[in-house]
């Protein structure tokens, strides 16, 4: 392993409260009596159901599919009885139609879910394939159609492969577990995506805070041709993939730009074990690690979920609430969204569930900017946050889209290290939203 600490200009340094949960080791879930399935869970088309109210499924069996092609099956968590398809709300705040299956308590899987063989003896259309029968996305929270990332036009080359090990976020220490407990399976998947691309570099970069799991990783990756584990200085949000492929590889996609316009494809530790995990069992995705932490929660813990169990039942497993929740986040505290109920499914997007009490949910009182510039000192995509949420909060968004407000990654650095306390992030990302609203229309 490299002795080079990699990482990116700007950042910042928020408490990590990993302690919680770092050294709990993952815990399969209580088994849910009901889950809800949602038809979408992934960026791109809905699925349309396969099953009918009354319809018998297995676990492992495909329950959704769309022929659109930035799309992804959604496969069953249960086995049991298809109870309603209807819609319902999910942790992104919107609501889709989604299917609810009454689980028999037997797990039976289904028949279509076989081991795939060993990677060495699949071929690349192959691999692909079952990435994308598997209904991968992206697990870190993004949630882009796997296969797609997979398949860049032929005009843009790939020759890097970064694995995103990084986990920044406060609280989260899911991707942390799995490296620890779940490392050949990460490798697995790693040489499947490195075949699938057609590159001979892989790397697995971690933050130094996680020395065990670098360890962990480096030895299992000890004896494969072309994979290196690295380590990132510990910074927020070191784990945005643009600041990834700046911080490893020194290159700078460019504004509006993929990472394939630098010849980089970046995936989430997380998706990367479980497609390691769907070549070795077959089993599609339907289950995930998920992080349940925060001051409000009684025993926090890493836990094995199963798609379509409520946040409602996740927590309860965790001894429930020690006090009355302030505010509950799907995903960490810096880019993670709160929620109006512990009733929405845990989906394939979602690495965490914190729960803030009252104190530590409060918003403060914001004051005038006193133009110190912490904010452009800390913005990793080089932007003047403070312009930008003066000119949106003027209503001025031509301004504001003069100064690349659509190129804020939303991470919530700004906000964080303002002494104002300013609602940078917030204002910005209303501003964002006008724009690319705007420029669809125009297209």
């Amino acid at each position: 392993m490299s002795t080079k600490l990699f990482t990116f200009k700007g950042g910042v340094h928020p408490p990590t409260n990993k302690s919680l949960t770092q050294n709990v080791p993952i815990e399969n879930a209580v088994d849910p009596k009901v889950v809800v399935i949602p038809l979408s869970q992934h960026i791109g088309a809905p699925c349309d159901p396969l099953v009918a109210v009354g319809d018998t499924v297995k676990v492992g069996q495909k329950i959704g599919e769309s022929k659109a092609f930035m799309s992804v099956p959604v496969h069953s968590s249960v086995s049991g009885t298809v109870k309603k398809i209807e819609h319902h709300y999910v942790p992104g705040g919107a609501k889709v139609n989604c299917i609810v299956i009454e689980s028999d308590g037997k797990f039976e899987v289904h028949e279509s879910v076989q081991p795939k063989g060993k990677v060495e003896n699949l071929t690349k259309e192959e691999i692909l394939s079952i990435i994308k029968e598997a209904g991968m996305a992206g697990m870190g929270g993004a949630t882009f159609p796997t296969h797609v990332k997979l398949s860049p036009p032929q005009d843009k080359p790939i020759d890097v492969l970064l694995v995103n090990g990084a986990e920044c976020e406060p609280y989260l220490t899911a991707d942390h577990r799995i490296m620890l407990e779940k490392s050949e399976q990460v490798i697995t998947g790693v040489k499947a995506i490195m075949k699938v691309l057609g590159v001979e570099k892989g790397y697995v970069a971690i933050e130094k805070n996680k020395l065990d799991a670098i360890e962990v990783m480096q030895k299992a990756a000890s004896f494969e041709e072309g994979i290196e584990v690295i380590a990132l200085e510990v910074k927020y949000p070191q784990g945005d993939e643009k600041r990834l492929i700046n911080a490893v590889t020194g290159r700078v996609v460019p504004s509006g730009g993929l990472p394939m316009e630098v010849g980089c494809v970046v995936e989430n530790v997380g998706t990367v074990a479980t497609i390691g995990n769907v070549i070795e069992t077959g089993m599609p995705l339907v289950q995930r690690v998920v992080t349940v932490s925060g001051s409000a929660v009684q025993n926090p813990k890493n836990l094995m979920v199963r798609i379509g169990t409520t946040f409602k039942d996740v927590i309860e497993q965790c001894g429930g609430y020690k006090e009355e929740p302030g505010k509950l986040i799907n995903g960490g505290p810096m880019m993670g969204i709160a929620q109006f109920s512990d009733e929405v499914p845990v989906i394939k997007g979602t690495s965490g569930i914190l729960v803030l009490n009252k104190k530590e949910a409060g918003i403060p009182e914001p004051s005038n900017c006193i133009m110190c510039g912490r904010c452009v000192d800390a913005c990793p995509v080089h932007l003047m946050p403070y312009k930008i949420s003066g000119y949106t909060l003027n209503k001025n968004i031509d301004a504001a889209d003069e100064y690349h407000a659509a190129d804020c990654i939303e991470c919530g650095g700004c906000s964080y290290i303002c002494p104002a306390k300013r609602p940078l992030k917030e204002t910005i990302s209303l501003a964002k939203k006008e724009i690319l609203a705007r420029r669809k229309k125009v297209k």
